[in-house]
């Protein structure tokens, strides 16, 4: 097992005023950029990634690195359970593994470290393809090729 490198993480908020739209946006984007250029860590259960489905939603879990995926492990009560896991790059998982579920799916990433570092890629336009994008023209449907 090869850990992925660090570096995709929520922003850090200063100040106590809360962001604007814009200024969320900007930050989502920087996030979302480097999470397509970043290798994670994708568990794998009986042949196949480990996803939950939640909200009407299939997410396919990724980790920033293995102290992540431990924090997941722990939070589950398998921390002595050895974990398979394959690198791969954020863009191949937004880019095909999301349009090939066939069903509404996104990314999770770092989902044990709480709403401050966790960072949900949600199958939407401009973070998926349109085709898989549930506000996109032909919404999941067209993934189910």
């Amino acid at each position: 097992m090869t850990s992925a490198p660090q570096g995709v993480r929520a922003p850090a908020r200063q100040g106590s005023s809360p962001p604007d739209g814009e200024s969320l946006r900007r930050e989502f984007a920087a996030v979302l950029g480097l999470f397509r250029e970043t290798a994670v860590l994708v568990p794998r259960r009986d042949g196949s990634w480990l996803t939950v489905d939640f909200g009407g939603v299939r997410w396919i879990l990724a980790f920033s690195d293995e102290p992540a995926l431990a924090r997941y492990a722990l939070a589950r009560g398998e921390a002595g359970t050895a974990w398979e896991y394959e690198t791969v790059p954020g863009a191949r998982l937004l880019d095909a593994a999301v349009p090939r579920a066939g069903v509404p799916c996104g990314v999770a990433l770092d989902v044990a470290d709480g709403a401050e570092h966790a960072v949900l890629f949600p199958p939407v336009a401009g973070v998926v393809p349109d085709a898989a994008a549930l506000d996109g023209d032909a919404g999941v449907t067209g993934a189910a090729r």
